[in-house]
């Protein structure tokens, strides 16, 4: 009897043990994703060369899958500067690439590119704001083609890069010497492997933002400020 004892109770520490090791991992686990670092689900939504907007340190990581080809990612794309402008200090924004559409890594080069003389952002809002001369026209079904462009779209970034002031032959370097596709690519097989299939896709704390509306993602921001 006292040897059975002896046998429950090394039972009992080993599960309390395990219990205690389990929720330290949870733990863990979850502030990795709130600082973008560490874990390896984290490290599938955010690696370290992702451009990233807000501080560190912010108490909620909004990771957004984006297309830049994407109507909607270009429509939606005022709403996620405004909500970053009201949750200053409070929110970072994590910018991840899934491209669908037939310019889509062209135009995530030519970003990286940019922001390799500090004007990332302004290249990525500008791509956005002329999305209509650069960009297919998506949505017609396949019954009618798209109007036709006057200019490839290599040409207009190009001239895009000048407006912004950039040295606009190391634009067409780092494009021409693909020095950005595998991160484009590396990007579209981790949010495949998220389950992103389409865009934008929005991640907060790690949490998949299950229907795509602006109230909805703000509430999302808000459930994880909470805690």
């Amino acid at each position: 009897m006292r040897k059975e004892v002896k046998i429950l109770a090394l039972i009992g520490v080993v599960v309390v043990v395990a219990a205690v090791l389990g929720a330290r991992y949870y733990r863990e686990s979850v502030q990795g994703v709130r600082r973008g670092g560490g874990g390896a689900t984290d490290s599938t939504l955010v690696r370290p060369d992702s451009p990233t907007l807000g501080p560190a340190d912010a108490p909620v990581t909004v990771v957004e899958f984006l297309d830049p080809e994407c109507e909607s990612c270009g429509a939606f794309h005022p709403n996620v500067k405004r909500i970053l402008k009201e949750y200053d200090g409070k929110v970072r924004l994590v910018i991840r690439y899934m491209p669908f559409h037939p310019n889509s890594a062209l135009a995530a080069s030519v970003t990286e590119a940019a922001g390799e003389q500090g004007k990332y952002w302004e290249m990525q809002d500008l791509l956005f704001r002329r999305q209509p001369e650069w960009g297919e026209i998506h949505g017609h079904g396949g019954h009618a083609a798209p109007p036709p462009r006057r200019e490839p779209p290599a040409v207009l970034f190009e001239r895009y890069a000048a407006e912004l002031g950039l040295d606009v032959e190391r634009v067409r370097a780092a494009v021409a010497q693909n020095r950005y596709a595998s991160k484009v690519e590396r990007d579209r097989r981790d949010g495949q492997s998220l389950g992103v299939t389409k865009t934008p896709t929005f991640f907060v704390n790690g949490r998949l933002l299950a229907r795509f509306s602006q109230q909805d993602l703000r509430a999302l921001i808000e459930e994880e400020l909470r805690k």
